[in-house]
């Protein structure tokens, strides 16, 4: 009845970063497959590791993977550049700009059709691909051409559209970790976003959490400010941090509209503790109490494992399913 799946990212393993190519990229994401299908994870992911950038650990290449690429993004920033981004205060967990739009933005690079038909060659099971959304990219830019955030977070809308609508993997989730501590942002984020969300020829997603920069949260803020934009969001799912949000936020999720089904957050990503099945079949079930079980299509980690040792990660994804199966009366 509930399906289990992972938000995207997993840690890099030590070898690839010792020796990558693109061989290398392609024997680990077969592993981290294997991982989750041995595992019994319904919906898997490709781990996101060819993203992953050894020059900006911080952001394990869930923003520099996109804008690098993108026509009049220029990747080196002046000081002049990294001082005026410094005005902006709400990214001021960055020390710098991940690009200056110096003109209309453009595809540029991006290929994600290429990156997705990598993967799907590796497995036959379920899988989404995941992509950073508008609204995140924007904000970590520094514009010098639309002069208006909003313009600026539809034209990357726009790229990440017309590339989507190329790919079918049966999930295609977006990633936006930003927006939740700044609900002042969703009148205007929510059209570029559903812009995204409509060119998916198959189902639609949206993870957003509270950050996860070192294991710590980014953002503050809680999921009762951000009930309208979730209901108004062109989404099958919403997997959204709940474990570390605790879980009096379960009454705030009751309010998103019905159409939207939930992507339950019940592994703390931001801990190294292993949750046991009886804690995750506990959180299930605290849940459907307060939503009922129609409105939860999937069980999550909060957030993607990639700050985790893999250790601890594989030993997560285990649990995660053990907990849905106790629940459901499996084991």
């Amino acid at each position: 009845m509930i399906k289990t799946t992972v938000v995207g990212s997993y840690p890099v393993p030590d070898w690839l970063t010792a020796s990558p190519s693109e061989q290398a990229v392609i024997d680990a994401t077969r592993v981290i497959f294997k991982i989750q299908e041995d595992a019994g994870i319904d919906v898997i992911a490709d781990g996101e590791i060819y993203r992953y950038d050894i020059n900006h650990p911080d952001t394990n290449g869930m923003i520099d993977y996109f804008v690098r690429p993108l026509a009049n993004v220029r990747s080196q920033p002046t000081r002049a550049d990294i001082a005026k981004f410094h005005g902006d205060k709400q990214m001021a967990f960055r020390a710098k700009p991940a690009g200056v739009v110096d003109g209309p933005i453009g595809e540029g690079q991006l290929n994600l059709a290429l990156d997705y038909e990598r993967a799907r060659a590796l497995t036959k099971a379920d899988m989404k691909f995941t992509i950073t959304g508008p609204h995140m990219l924007s904000k970590t830019l520094l514009d010098n051409h639309y002069g208006d955030r909003a313009a600026l977070c539809d034209a990357i809308a726009d790229v990440l559209a017309a590339q989507v609508s190329e790919i079918y993997p049966e999930v295609v989730q977006l990633d936006e970790a930003n927006i939740p501590g700044h609900p002042e942002d969703a009148a205007w984020a929510v059209k570029s976003i559903n812009r995204v969300l409509d060119a998916v020829k198959t189902t639609p997603a949206v993870h957003l959490c509270f950050g996860n920069y070192g294991g710590q949260t980014v953002q503050q803020g809680d999921w009762n400010n951000l009930i309208d934009f979730l209901s108004a969001l062109h989404a099958d799912h919403v997997l959204l941090e709940v474990v570390h949000q605790h879980s009096w936020e379960l009454k705030n999720l009751a309010r998103i509209d019905p159409k939207v089904k939930i992507g339950l957050g019940v592994v703390d990503i931001k801990s190294n503790v292993i949750e046991t099945p009886d804690q995750i079949a506990k959180r299930i079930e605290d849940a459907v109490e307060a939503l009922g079980e129609e409105r939860i299509a999937y069980i999550n980690p909060d957030c993607g494992f990639w700050m985790l040792k893999r250790s601890v990660a594989d030993r997560k994804i285990r649990a995660l399913v053990q907990g849905r199966d106790l629940f459901e009366g499996r084991t």
